[in-house]
């Protein structure tokens, strides 16, 4: 990537880190304002494929934006070692945005595993992105890094002939990268922040859809994630609940729009995901029981959710689904 793009990419995790600092600093003076509360009662967590999940409280952990899974105390579960590959994605050329860590590290395994080349969009975390090239190189697939930030169209177009001239083609776009941080008010909402979540959450995936249409033909497909927060909201997070209403809409709106094309456009809204995402947002009391009020207990791992992507890239697998939000949210009753 040119040295701009490098500096673009400095440029807004500063800024992240800034909106996180003063969000962290107002944190502080509420916990030190609000009477302390008893214990509540624990419960046992659903298990996870084929093995017990670990039971709240999880690690009481913040990091610093934009998080590095290299950092969590407890590692998230991407490796998926239940799963098979059958070759479902054999050939094809895939690029994930926020594809060094998280959901986006756990898709890249399984879709290489299933036969594709992975191209990996991710913002500055360079070392869980090393990381994440050796799964896709372990499983048999190419895997090229492209560092940017997606709220740059430039970039996104820059991203995508790269993978186009490095694979020869692109077949499946995974819009994953994303920004959140929690604001306890209205009042506490700035227009900074506001607009920081826009133009990372929504204007991303648009810039990315936008850059990779010229090079997709019948068949293939747009898989864009959403949230659950998305679909009934988020009290704290009112412009990342907002952003992900926004992208389920897009997606059934482009769905709408490509379809005579024959490419498929369909979401993911995941639940609680224990990913870099939320420890490097919310406060360390909040990580340690995050996603115990789900019906499952627990938040998810990155490995169960990854499966959804791989479903939705097939055409073997979702020939005639578009225009879908896909909730797994842990929950009973949650739906798009």
């Amino acid at each position: 990537m040119p040295a701009s793009t490098a500096g673009a990419a400095s440029t807004t995790t500063l800024k992240q880190q800034k909106i996180q600092a003063e969000q962290d600093a107002k944190d502080q003076q509420q916990k030190a304002a609000k009477p302390k509360a008893g214990q509540p009662a624990k419960k046992k967590a659903a298990p996870g494929p084929g093995r017990e999940e670990p039971t709240t409280p999880l690690p009481r952990q913040h990091l610093t934006k934009p998080g590095i899974e290299a950092d969590l105390q407890l590692q998230p579960r991407f490796e998926a070692p239940h799963y098979q590959g059958s070759g479902k994605l054999e050939g094809f050329s895939t690029l994930i945005t926020g594809g060094d860590s998280g959901i986006g590290r756990a898709v890249a395994v399984l879709f290489a595993r299933e036969g594709a080349d992975v191209a990996i969009a991710y913002l500055s975390e360079h070392e869980d992105a090393k990381r994440t090239r050796e799964l896709v190189e372990a499983e048999g697939g190419r895997c090229i890094l492209l560092p940017g930030d997606v709220r740059d169209a430039a970039y996104c177009q820059q991203a995508v002939q790269q993978t186009v001239k490095a694979f020869g083609k692109l077949n499946v776009l995974v819009n994953n990268a994303a920004f959140q941080e929690h604001a306890a008010s209205l009042e506490d909402l700035t227009e900074e922040r506001f607009d920081e979540t826009f133009r990372t959450n929504i204007y991303g995936y648009f810039h990315m859809a936008k850059a990779v249409l010229p090079h997709l033909h019948r068949g293939d497909a747009i898989i864009n994630t959403g949230s659950v927060t998305g679909l009934r909201g988020s009290k704290e997070l009112l412009d990342y609940s907002a952003t992900k209403g926004a992208i389920h809409a897009f997606t059934k709106a482009l769905a709408h729009n490509l379809a005579d094309k024959g490419i498929r456009v369909n979401a993911v809204a995941p639940g609680p995901v224990w990913t870099p995402l939320n420890p490097a947002d919310k406060r360390p009391e909040d990580i340690a029981k995050f996603g115990e009020d789900t019906h499952m207990g627990r938040p998810a791992q990155p490995e169960e959710i990854s499966p959804a992507y791989v479903f939705l890239a097939a055409p073997s697998c979702s020939s005639y689904i578009t225009g879908t939000v896909l909730p797994i949210t842990g929950n009973a009753g949650d739906g798009a």
